[in-house]
């Protein structure tokens, strides 16, 4: 194969072990790296786990000194500063690494083409955007995060043929199968926080956890503009185990919030006159936080509120061969909705997969 074709292969191997730290990284990329000599893999290693070595480290010390004069591969920028590790650039200058091929450049301000420029003034050939495309899909979550200051937002829900996420009674329990559960549960084990409204959180009450447990424990967050969610359901029962967050509004009664505190919930006043400004307002404070991914389970207020907002980035939804009917049945998203089929929001990035009896259908709504 050619050059080109190489750096492409040898590419896509750094981006396949940048996926392993999924989860287990964030608010830090997912970054894989490949050191090579021509078409021979002399060391290879990821990021594994926030705080911990970065993906350049690990593939340096398993190359060895055979490092010298090899090429490296690696899906984002090396980093030049001092961090919760030491720079990257200045071990990739001590081994002798001779070219560095990186997919994207880092945003992070401290970082954004310094590292580039550090490892040019030590002589070091650098080229970056081979399969930039890929790596920028890959790291979408850290992208927006740091563009925008908020997290990714994932809406996931399960309903019938006919477009119903629950019977007229609102009886819900299960829509989907249990291998489509499986995968929620996965989903769950891998995001910063998992946040459901109210209505939702008092009918189907439910413990928003990762069953069995991922690499993260997420936040579970409740939205209860007026702080009314019960003591007795299993979210405060069990805040003071997993933090449980409840996102209320100005006119939330002080005693009702006293309540929940008292319980071990956090109460978060967002104080936005409308509720889509209240949604941002928690959007943004949750970027502050530097949590990544979040995972939205319904109901259809929330999740046409947020897809008003624009604020829904990749969809996860679960088709179940099965007829509900029913004119007051809710649907996945309610909300004000859009005017025109012309209008419609499509998905990109775009995966079937067959989920027991289920259809598990997911993409993206953000260009990335």
């Amino acid at each position: 194969m050619d050059s080109s074709e190489l750096d492409r292969w040898h590419m896509q191997r750094a981006l396949e072990l940048a996926a392993r730290g999924e989860g287990r990284v964030e608010p830090n990329p997912m970054v894989g790296c490949v050191v090579a000599d021509g078409a021979e893999i002399i060391g290879e290693g990821w990021h594994r786990r926030f705080g911990g070595p970065h993906a350049e480290i690990e593939a340096l010390r398993l190359a060895g000194p055979r490092a010298r004069g090899a090429t490296m591969y690696v899906t984002l920028e090396p980093c030049c500063h001092q961090g919760k590790t030491p720079p990257c650039t200045e071990a990739i200058i001590r081994a002798g690494i001779s070219r560095v091929v990186a997919a994207q450049l880092d945003p992070f301000v401290e970082v954004a083409g310094k590292g580039v420029a550090r490892l040019r003034a030590a002589g070091i050939d650098v080229q970056v955007g081979v399969l930039e495309g890929r790596a920028r899909s890959l790291n979408a979550p850290y992208l927006k995060l740091l563009r925008t200051g908020r997290p990714w937002v994932i809406a996931k829900w399960a309903m019938t043929l006919d477009g119903k996420i629950a019977a007229r009674t609102g009886s819900s329990r299960w829509v989907s199968g249990e291998p489509s559960r499986r995968i929620v549960h996965q989903l769950r084990g891998r995001v910063d926080a998992i946040m459901v409204g109210r209505v939702t959180a008092e009918r189907d009450d439910p413990l928003l956890t990762a069953r069995p447990p991922g690499p993260r424990t997420a936040l579970r967050i409740v939205a209860d503009s007026l702080a009314s969610l019960s003591s007795t359901s299993r979210l405060v029962q069990t805040a003071r185990q997993v933090p449980v967050l409840v996102a209320v509004g100005p006119d939330a009664p002080e005693r009702s919030r006293g309540r929940l505190e008292a319980a071990g919930c956090e109460v978060l006043v967002c104080d936005a006159p409308e509720p889509g400004g209240r949604l941002e307002q928690l959007l943004d404070q949750l970027g502050r936080r530097q949590l990544t991914n979040l995972l939205v389970e319904g109901g259809g207020r929330l999740l046409g509120s947020l897809l008003d907002l624009g604020q829904i980035d990749e969809v996860h939804v679960f088709l179940a061969p099965k007829l509900v009917g029913g004119a007051e049945a809710p649907t996945p998203a309610a909300g004000t909705g859009l005017e025109t089929i012309a209008d419609a929001l499509h998905l990109g990035e775009l995966h079937y997969e067959p989920s027991g009896e289920d259809l598990h259908i997911w993409g993206r709504l953000s260009p990335v």
